[in-house]
């Protein structure tokens, strides 16, 4: 399966879950974000929407893309997918062990590792982490690894700690910040993909930015879609997580949008 260009994210839909999975599918996605993280996640649901597409015949599973994530106790509630008492190397073989079971596979795609210990550096328990997802990768259960909810000092300490780095790296990308600008360009620098999330509520003053109203009237499309051709035209790899199957359409159509150079420059600009 190569790296789709569009991800359906699955936080927060409980128990619509392994519907929406199936909607997503069967609408055209084909690359799905979970986390074995019960707090915000139904990594099973999204396991019996996948079972469900590959009962009716609409994909199998050679033809997508499945993300999920390895989450500290921290962001976790009561529910876990591991041990408390293990180390964070045992954990991170329980909460993968208890992914493939919950997505009915022998391997996921990609392994991301949800959120560092400390929001101010790469931790101890960070790099021990992360070695294990190396071993979870070197030993077939994943054929990517990368990290999430990152700063750009996070990153730089953790390529200078470590030999392996992130394939991905998954942010909510605020255009206020200049769309994560700088992790962007350290990504790019490095050829690692930047996954954004939230694009829309997280820019809600841009999707009602008139400068953008004119540009999807121009192009005959929603200011969603106008967003999301942006994002990819910047070189992210975005993420959606509508529970709407009109909009999963809309979404994945907007790779059709034909953005000039100034019209990209001109969104961006709109960074506070």
């Amino acid at each position: 399966m190569n790296i789709p260009d569009f991800l359906y994210g699955t936080a927060w839909k409980e128990d619509r879950t392994a519907a929406l999975v199936e909607v997503a599918v069967r609408s055209g996605f084909r690359g799905i974000d979970t986390a074995n993280q019960r707090r915000h996640y139904f990594e099973a649901g999204a396991g019996e929407g996948l079972a469900a597409v590959y009962r009716a015949g609409i994909v199998k599973r050679d033809d997508l893309f499945l993300q999920t994530k390895f989450t500290f106790q921290g962001g976790q509630d009561h529910r876990l997918p591991y041990d408390p008492s293990a180390d964070l190397s045992t954990q991170v073989a329980q909460s993968m062990a208890s992914s493939l079971e919950h997505l009915g596979t022998d391997h996921v795609d990609s392994f991301v590792h949800h959120g560092p210990a400390s929001g101010y550096g790469w931790t101890e328990a960070d790099a021990e982490v992360w070695k294990a997802m190396v071993n979870e990768r070197d030993g077939g259960r994943t054929r990517f690894i990368g990290v999430s909810n990152v700063s750009l000092r996070h990153l730089q300490q953790m390529t200078a700690v470590h030999k392996d780095a992130p394939s991905f790296v998954q942010n909510r990308c605020y255009a206020r910040l200049g769309w994560d600008r700088e992790v962007r360009a350290f990504c790019r620098d490095r050829k690692i993909i930047y996954q954004g999330f939230s694009l829309l509520t997280a820019n809600l003053e841009v999707l009602r930015h008139p400068i953008v109203a004119g540009l999807a009237t121009r192009h005959n499309a929603t200011p969603a879609q106008i967003i999301f051709r942006f994002s990819q035209l910047v070189g992210m790899l975005p993420l959606t997580g509508t529970t709407d199957a009109t909009h999963m359409k809309q979404d994945l159509a907007s790779r059709e949008i034909d953005l000039s150079q100034a019209e990209v420059k001109t969104i961006e600009s709109l960074a506070g």
